[in-house]
């Protein structure tokens, strides 16, 4: 727990979010689908510790992180439905992400015996891709998030190759490296729907990025917390609303609970 917040906390600049996060995720890898928040309550404070520390370590040593918009939007019954739509939308799209991450691990353990030869098959996939749709679905793909902020407005099928990019990586074995791209599916869908729901770009940015990790961590607490911590205190309701909206449309596990059947 102590060190899940520190390194989330520290990583993103924000250190509460790591750690309600940390207590968040932890039952999720024990307790099976069902949502439960409460590890163990004496973590807290190390947790608390480990993270604020880990964040100033990281400013002392000279990094900064993004400076993302202040959230100043009055909450009305409108923009609340509109949210509400959001955080469904965002759910259904971290379903998608983790199935078919669990779908690629499970056909290449299943279909490809050497192990070392799946994420080469994962490899190939991903460079013809690219030579298909282009680079800037590789990697972490902040240059499109930073596109979403600045107001841009994107297509659907820039968040869904996103997706099918980053779960052919992570399906086929490549460790980590999903939590940023799924800012960046978040922070792209909301841009898409910026247009179909009337509302600013840079808004829709803002609430999908702490959605649909909401929906695929199944931690919507912790998300709503971080979208405070990122776009100011005014945030947290609506993000609350979007996250729990997502949580709702996501499926039964979490992102640290989808288990495949043979590794």
């Amino acid at each position: 727990v102590v060190s899940v917040a520190a390194g989330f906390g520290s990583v993103f600049g924000i250190p509460l979010a790591g750690t309600v996060f940390a207590l968040e995720v932890q039952p999720l890898r024990s307790a099976g689908p069902r949502y439960h928040f409460g590890a163990s309550w004496r973590a807290l404070l190390p947790a608390l510790c480990a993270a604020l520390v880990g964040d100033r370590v990281v400013r002392l040593l000279g990094h900064h992180h993004a400076v993302r918009p202040t959230f100043d939007h009055a909450l009305s019954v409108t923009l609340a439905f509109k949210l509400v739509i959001i955080g469904l939308s965002s759910g259904a799209a971290s379903w998608v992400f983790k199935r078919l991450t669990g779908g690629v691990k499970d056909i290449l353990a299943d279909r490809v015996a050497w192990s070392p030869l799946r994420p080469a098959l994962g490899g190939a996939a991903i460079v013809g891709l690219a030579v298909v749709f282009g680079q800037q679905y590789l990697s972490l793909s902040l240059p499109l998030l930073d596109q979403a902020f600045e107001g841009d407005r994107m297509t659907f099928a820039v968040f869904a190759l996103k997706i099918i990019f980053t779960a052919i990586t992570v399906g086929s074995g490549f460790p980590g490296g999903e939590v940023t791209p799924l800012f960046v599916i978040g922070g792209t869908l909301g841009a898409a729907l910026a247009a179909p729901l009337g509302l600013p770009v840079v808004l829709c940015t803002s609430i999908g990025l702490a959605a649909v990790f909401a929906g695929a961590a199944r931690a919507p607490v912790a998300c709503a917390i971080m979208a405070a911590e990122l776009y100011g205190l005014g945030a947290l309701v609506p993000a609350a609303i979007a996250c729990g909206a997502a949580f709702l449309t996501s499926g039964r596990r979490g992102l640290y609970t989808v288990v495949t059947r043979r590794q």
